[in-house]
């Protein structure tokens, strides 16, 4: 017979004190998992929202980042056509001036030198133009997509703080209620309830005896092992499914 351990010794709490114990806290915790059930994906699609918003925000906090180093090069990138500029004038007027031929093929290919540097510069300016119009667009449908989900994340909180100023107090009643329950059960078993209670689908971990059946995995229970249940001499579990066992007049 699947049993949990627990016979009382003398100035001990009996068998079916504890066993009635373990079935008013299932009672009350069920009843709080009714609450969370109406909250239902509430929570959880808050936090999903906020973890977007987050991620939107530091997207856009990058991109104007981004944008602005692209327009600090594009900004250098003038400067330099304009030294190119200045320098293909200076050596223009030195051309006037040369001694020989030497000097002026020389200054010819600074000219030329300084000609593919401003070709080259109105090139990456083209570029990083084209770059900052892209992350433009991308920071605005960001924007948009952020503003949506801002709207999302009230909405949802609203919903969400009604729910919860709703049974809040019923709640924290039944919270304070379990913890008070709790202290009338040994640590051993309160570990083998929590420990059912979290394998278990539906959250239940005392199921009582109904037409003949396990109340958790509907299971049959032998005649002898129901009349043990009834004696609440033992904390009897499921063979099948490992919940706590009660009679139905718990």
């Amino acid at each position: 017979m699947a049993t949990l351990d627990s016979k009382a010794s003398a100035g001990e709490v009996s068998v079916e004190e504890r066993l009635q114990a373990l079935f008013d806290l299932q009672k009350v915790v069920s009843e709080i998992d009714k609450i969370r059930t109406l909250r239902g994906e509430l929570p959880l699609e808050v936090q999903d929202l906020e973890d977007e918003i987050e991620g939107l925000e530091t997207r856009l906090t990058n991109l104007e980042s981004e944008i602005k180093k692209l327009n600090d090069n594009i900004l250098a990138k003038k400067n330099e056509i304009k030294d190119a500029g200045l320098l293909i004038k200076k050596y223009e007027a030195q051309q006037s001036n040369v001694r020989n031929n030497r000097e002026y093929d020389s200054l010819t290919k600074e000219i030329e030198f300084q000609t593919l540097e401003i070709e080259l510069c109105e090139k990456r300016i083209r570029e990083f133009t084209a770059e900052m119009k892209t992350k433009s667009e991308i920071g605005e449908a960001s924007r948009k997509q952020l503003d949506e989900r801002k709207g999302d994340l009230a909405a949802k909180k609203a919903e969400l703080n009604e729910i919860v100023s709703e049974t809040q107090v019923e709640e924290e009643r039944l919270k304070s209620k379990s913890k008070e329950i709790e202290t009338r059960i040994d640590d051993r078993l309160l570990t083998a309830f929590k420990r059912i209670r979290k394998n278990a689908r539906n959250g239940l971990a005392v199921v009582t005896v109904a037409r003949d059946a396990c109340g958790g995995c509907f299971n049959k229970i032998p005649p002898q092992r129901q009349l043990d249940i009834q004696l609440r001499k033992k904390i009897i579990v499921c063979e099948y499914c490992g919940r706590i066992l009660v009679d139905g007049q718990m």
